[in-house]
């Protein structure tokens, strides 16, 4: 039982550390590299970017630290191990609330972009505004997401230290 407990807590820490990483990465680097770019170019990069992120390795993180945190809190609860359900339940709860941002926030401005179509199609007027109606708010979501599994991690080895 021990060493379930152990590696559900690196799977968990590895898993949040990978989306942390990943939005973090849009954050300072994708999306204010695509701030310097043209409308078309924001819709077209980040329809494909869209597409090409939905595969096993992006689930197997995301999906991953939420899965494997609420394991390591599971196997945490009838143990000895009780000092360390406080970081558990944080790192659950923010996490938690990372996908909630991505599920109420990014992922519907995702699907309105592609439902956007080409933007080969869009004339400029149209291109402008579909990249007004997603860039500002998604970069706001995706800056919170950073920041709650950021803390998730945090939490996580904080768990790892007092293991």
């Amino acid at each position: 039982m021990d060493t379930a407990r152990l590696v559900s807590l690196i799977a968990a820490v590895i898993t949040t550390g990978w989306m942390s990483g990943l939005f973090y990465g849009f954050s300072v680097s994708v999306m204010p590299g695509l701030k310097r770019s043209g409308d078309r170019t924001v819709i077209e990069t980040m329809q494909r970017i869209n597409v090409a992120i939905l595969n096993g390795w992006f689930l197997l993180g995301y999906l991953g630290a939420l899965l494997f945190t609420g394991l390591a809190l599971g196997l945490h609860v009838p143990s000895e191990g009780r000092d360390l359900l406080p970081p558990l339940i944080g790192a659950f709860v923010t996490y938690a609330l990372a996908m909630a941002v991505t599920a109420r926030v990014n992922i519907p401005l995702n699907n309105a972009l592609e439902q956007a179509g080409p933007p080969d199609r869009l004339d400029d007027a149209s291109a402008a505004a579909v990249r007004q109606a997603f860039e500002g708010r998604w970069v706001r979501a995706n800056a919170w997401r950073a920041v709650l599994c950021t803390a998730a991690l945090g939490f996580l080895a904080w768990a790892l230290i007092l293991r």
